[in-house]
């Protein structure tokens, strides 16, 4: 044990927070396996971080305290199963983890409880994210199990009622209980379209971060960490995966922007106004480093299967790595950006996509040519509310000189976005049309 800390100062809960952060995903993954019941679990999990905060500023944090919140975990699952029917089957099942945990002092203690740390974290993400819950459930279960976040931190930063989140996570739980799903790391085909769903929640989280839907700020970067972490944590979880690596690259690469994305008073920057000086290169490093593991893997399964193809976050991070390798506007490979959409359209066939693929032929072969496309867009359905839809038409009509039309469409795209910096930025382009016209 360290010295023992005055509990009244506030440093030692400080650090029990942090470390209850860190910690919070392996303790639940591992109370999972013992006692099958993501509710459970984390309730057990939460009485561990109450006993931390009753002991730990008196007698002092732990050398290792993950595993004494995972002792304490565990011996109060054992005391809710001698409470329950099940205690008699789980007795022999849990006698011996029991025993160590109960033995703090232990030297190897570290290494027992740490054995399956990998598969229970794995497990736990492919709960979190199982695709028997609905998206906006998968969302907060994961920030809630795997993010660390509180309920009134998920719905913060997602702009919701407390409320609303705390019936999400709950639904999820009853969901995942009432379904039975089996507390195991699935295999062959099933891990697949499980793992499409994890990476798809991830990159959910990520975008909200990067590119807020509602509120004052255009940006979240408490949820791009977030989610870049939980991104890192995949890709060790399944090394063999390369769209994990694909994803991890992808947001790497977006979040090396981050700083200049936005100005001291936190207004949008367009990329193509950035200085590119202000991009963080660590991530760019880490992000083509992530690529070069998904190309390497992808070289490896296409010698296998003749009908392999790459996947659609490695695609995505393979545009971002475009924009990462140009030192400026000019020397970004455009015609490269189109084809990598155009191939991103063929495995996704998504009209966000296309409307993507219009803005990168509008630089590789003028405006006019992304407008055709554009244009062909308007009627779509899943669009009409899409306000980057005329934002992009009027980025086009006002680079044609037809500044009348680019003014209505600015404001249009300002009238569907609910994002008060986004909208401000969009008045402000209608506005300099309007100048323009005359």
């Amino acid at each position: 044990m360290s010295d023992s800390i005055d509990p009244t100062t506030t440093s030692v809960r400080r650090s029990i927070g942090a470390v209850f952060r860190i910690e919070s995903a392996r303790l639940i993954a591992g109370l999972v396996r013992t006692v099958r019941d993501v509710g459970q679990a984390e309730e057990l999990a939460q009485d561990a971080l109450v006993a931390a905060l009753e002991q730990w500023p008196t007698d002092g944090i732990p050398d290792n305290p993950g595993a004494w919140l995972m002792g304490v975990g565990k011996n109060r699952a054992v005391d809710a199963m001698r409470r329950g029917a099940r205690f008699q089957q789980k007795q022999e099942e849990l006698g011996h983890e029991v025993a160590i945990a109960q033995q703090l002092a232990v030297p190897d203690l570290e290494t027992r409880l740490d054995d399956n740390v990998g598969d229970d974290l794995l497990r736990l993400v492919l709960i979190a994210c199982h695709p028997i819950l609905p998206t906006e459930g998968r969302v907060a279960l994961t920030l809630r199990l795997l993010g660390g976040l509180t309920t009134e931190e998920i719905a913060r930063a997602f702009l919701v009622p407390e409320p609303t989140v705390a019936q999400r996570i709950v639904r999820a739980k009853k969901t995942l209980a009432e379904a039975k799903v089996p507390f195991e790391v699935p295999r062959g085909p099933e891990l697949q379209t499980r793992l499409a769903s994890v990476l798809e929640v991830i990159y959910l989280v990520f975008n909200e971060g990067y590119a807020a839907t509602a509120g004052d700020d255009w940006m979240r970067p408490a949820l791009c960490d977030d989610a870049l972490r939980l991104g890192r944590i995949l890709a060790g979880l399944v090394p063999d995966e390369p769209e994990a690596h694909g994803l991890a690259a992808l947001m790497e690469l977006q979040a090396s922007r981050a700083k200049a994305r936005v100005d001291a008073q936190g207004n949008p920057i367009l990329l193509f106004d950035q200085n590119r000086v202000r991009w963080d290169q660590l991530l760019i490093q880490r992000g083509l480093a992530a690529l070069s593991r998904a190309e390497a893997l992808n070289r490896t399964q296409s010698a296998k299967e003749s009908s392999f193809e790459i996947g659609p976050y490695q695609l995505q991070a393979t545009i971002a790595a475009c924009h990462a390798r140009a030192r400026t506007n000019e020397e970004t490979d455009w015609n490269t950006i189109a084809t990598l959409y155009g191939a991103l359209a063929r495995l996704s066939a998504s009209p966000v996509v296309e409307l993507n693929r219009a803005m990168a032929l509008s630089m590789a072969q003028g405006p006019a040519v992304g407008l055709e496309l554009v244009d062909r867009l308007v009627s779509e359905p899943s669009l009409a509310r899409y306000h980057l839809l005329p934002s992009v038409r009027g980025d086009l009509l006002a680079r044609l000189g037809r500044h009348a039309e680019a003014k209505l469409e600015f404001e249009r795209a300002a009238s569907l976005t609910k994002n008060a910096r986004e909208q401000k930025l969009l008045l402000e382009r209608a506005a300099a049309c309007g100048e323009a016209k005359r």
